[in-house]
């Protein structure tokens, strides 16, 4: 694992998660719960996400849809929702993106790597590598032109 300061809540969901893959069914079942009731969010243990991606502000308001997938390294601000829209799938999350508040990533769609998305912005469809999202509905207003690998490694 990665060795800078992650937050409780990821640190929390690593465990649930570990414990859910050695097969121990009751106990993560009621971790989650607990994780529900202490930090006010909802990062099911079925969830698949990388090393190195944290929840800012111990994932308050978070909510994650059980089949999401996110890549490593991401940073995931408060009252973000990943999930699915209409029964359709759920997002497919790349590697070294930035979620900023509030943000809405819904149905089976897929954000490339490098991706910046901006507070509040709804995003619904495909977002190709190093692009900068925002707005409702998500629009791509600019390209990266600074890998995000850096920043969140440190």
């Amino acid at each position: 694992m990665d060795k800078r300061k992650t937050s409780l809540a990821t640190r929390y969901f690593r465990l649930m998660k570990k414990i859910y893959d050695l097969k121990i069914p009751f106990l993560p079942k009621v971790m989650f719960h607990f994780m529900r009731i202490i930090f006010s969010c909802e990062i099911p243990f079925q969830s698949n996400i990388g090393e190195g991606t944290d929840f800012i502000h111990n994932g308050l308001g978070v909510v994650i849809h059980p089949e999401a997938k996110i890549g490593k390294y991401n940073k995931i601000m408060q009252n973000v929702t990943i999930g699915g829209r209409n029964g359709r799938g759920a997002p497919h999350i790349g590697d070294y993106c930035f979620i900023g508040v509030g943000a809405c990533i819904l149905g089976d769609i897929t954000i490339g790597n490098n991706v910046m998305i901006g507070a509040n912005a709804v995003v619904i469809n495909d977002i190709p590598d190093n692009m900068v999202v925002v707005g409702i509905p998500g629009t791509i207003k600019k390209t990266t032109n600074e890998s995000l690998i850096g920043k969140f490694k440190d």
